[in-house]
């Protein structure tokens, strides 16, 4: 008997086993990324939908939120969440990815697909902000909205920390606001304020859809929704709250299955 097959004897140790679905040509990876006050838990009702459908997904928190709460501090910015996800992409060795960012996390996915073009499927804004290089959150927001952040922070965060907005503020759905609003955590407000600076050069040219939730009032997304028509995206609209995946998780789930069988694979992009 060899090394190796003992150690496969040793509590069934298999160092050539792949760990969940198996891997198929083309096959898709979800790499789902939460927006601003909230961490990976926000996305665990489609997570769970989709590997019930045998897909691979991956829902990172990024640095500062939610579990990661404890990193948070005046010098966690845009870029640094733009790296959280270009790390998990390179070290998962992740390709054919159908990235999704929910409100903040559009201006993440942007300079993801910026800087890592070549791993990614299809583009998703989830309610979510399309900014132009050069934007940061604030200029996406009305002034009196960004004001009334900046004041927060001097108030009540330090001079750099935003608290997180009430969920009612979003309409979420009641059986879970309570929750969203006890497992919401303040943010660096220099992740609102840091401008993006996106790559000039032509590349890959993904396949991209902006979806709209129009149940819930004075939505800054809008304005985005019409930005993403402009540029000839994909655009959808539910009916319901800003919290889509918590609002209509097993809707939302059949739409970023059906993205996957209209994109073509990265692999055949030119």
């Amino acid at each position: 008997m060899t090394r190796m097959d003992r150690q496969r004897n040793v509590s069934g140790f298999n160092p050539m086993r792949e760990e969940g679905p198996p891997k198929t040509p083309d096959r898709p990876t979800y790499v789902l990324v939460h927006g601003a006050w909230h961490g990976s838990w926000c996305w665990k009702r489609v997570e769970k939908s989709l590997r019930d459908a045998g897909q691979q997904v991956f829902t990172p928190t990024l640095t500062g939120l939610g579990e990661r709460s404890h990193l948070n501090s005046a010098a966690v910015n845009l870029s640094t969440h733009i790296a959280d996800v270009v790390n998990l992409l390179r070290w998962e060795d992740l390709s054919d990815v159908i990235l999704c960012g929910h409100s903040y996390g559009g201006n993440v996915i942007t300079g993801v697909a910026d800087q890592v073009p070549e791993r990614i499927r299809t583009l998703v804004y989830l309610d979510a902000f399309v900014p132009e290089d050069g934007e940061c959150l604030f200029d996406l927001h009305a002034p009196e909205h960004a004001q009334y952040m900046r004041l927060q922070a001097q108030m009540a965060g330090d001079g750099w920390n935003v608290p997180p907005i009430p969920a009612e503020r979003f309409n979420v759905n009641l059986r879970d606001a309570a929750w969203v609003n006890a497992q919401c955590t303040s943010q660096s407000i220099a992740s609102f304020e840091e401008r993006i600076r996106l790559n000039r050069v032509p590349h890959h040219t993904h396949d991209v859809t902006h979806i709209l939730a129009t149940g819930w009032d004075n939505s800054p997304f809008r304005v985005a929704h019409e930005r993403a028509k402009a540029k000839g995206w994909k655009t959808r609209t539910v009916t319901c709250g800003h919290e889509v995946m918590l609002d209509l998780p097993r809707e939302l789930t059949d739409l970023l299955l059906e993205f996957a069988t209209l994109a073509v694979p990265s692999s055949q992009m030119t």
